[in-house]
């Protein structure tokens, strides 16, 4: 899938025209290995990060360009547009999807889901001095649930170190574990609502990975981050 591809070499100095040519081509090597939503919004995230991020030109270009591609390909990379773009992009994108649908243009198998599973359990999880600390949020699609796990860095003012996205799995089973085994860490469960206050502030406080690894996570979830935290309740509307 796209995480084997150098998208930022492909992309990153492109014109949006040859950018979209590029994401198009890209899109029909690996459609046929993206089965589930989760899948669709990494691949998307991925694609953001080498656009150029939030709100780039070449992001927005994609979207007049896929309606007047009007293929299955072109269809998928609005829908993915639509679920992870700033608002701007996810209206436009949207709408645009729609169009190509009602002519007959063939939907990808995950469209009807993307962008929307269910929130599930929260917790955090740190030391007791209080440098690191990781907080993971879970949703739930049908096929299954899913993790979005933030390594905050506090010694960089409570910055975003690393992001990890994947299988729910045992993770949470594992986190009580570990905590449980070590007197210094600390464990605790926290509402949705106290779980997007904790990541908007990271969120805020900026970006700060130091290893390789670190770099490519961080950039490559972003946009999936982003939307992630703005499915969950604040704390008015969580009561």
């Amino acid at each position: 899938m796209s995480g084997d591809l150098d998208l930022d070499a492909v992309f990153g100095r492109s014109s949006p025209g040859d950018a979209f040519a590029a994401v198009l081509t890209e899109a029909r090597m690996v459609l046929a290995e993206i089965t589930t939503p989760l899948e669709a919004e990494r691949w998307g995230s991925d694609i953001l990060a080498a656009l150029g991020g939030m709100r780039s030109a070449a992001a927005q270009a994609m979207v007049p360009a896929a309606e007047r591609s009007g293929t299955p390909e072109a269809l998928a990379i609005l829908r993915v547009l639509g679920a992870l773009g700033w608002p701007d992009l996810r209206s436009a994108a949207t709408e645009a999807a729609d169009r190509l649908a009602a002519r007959g243009i063939q939907e990808p198998a995950w469209a009807a889901e993307v962008g929307s599973p269910s929130v599930a359990e929260c917790w955090r999880y740190g030391d007791d001095r209080g440098l690191q600390e990781a907080v993971t949020m879970s949703f739930e699609y049908a096929d299954g649930r899913h993790v979005v796990s933030l390594l905050l860095d506090h010694s960089c003012g409570g910055g975003i170190k690393n992001v990890w996205v994947g299988g729910a799995g045992d993770v949470l089973a594992r986190t009580k574990a570990m905590a449980d085994g070590d007197p210094s860490m600390i464990f605790e469960m926290i509402s949705p609502a106290a779980a997007r206050t904790r990541a908007e502030r990271a969120i805020a406080a900026g970006e700060c990975p130091a290893q390789p690894d670190e770099f490519s996570n961080v950039a490559s979830t972003r946009a999936l981050l982003r939307a992630r935290v703005a499915l969950l309740p604040t704390r008015q509307s969580d009561g």
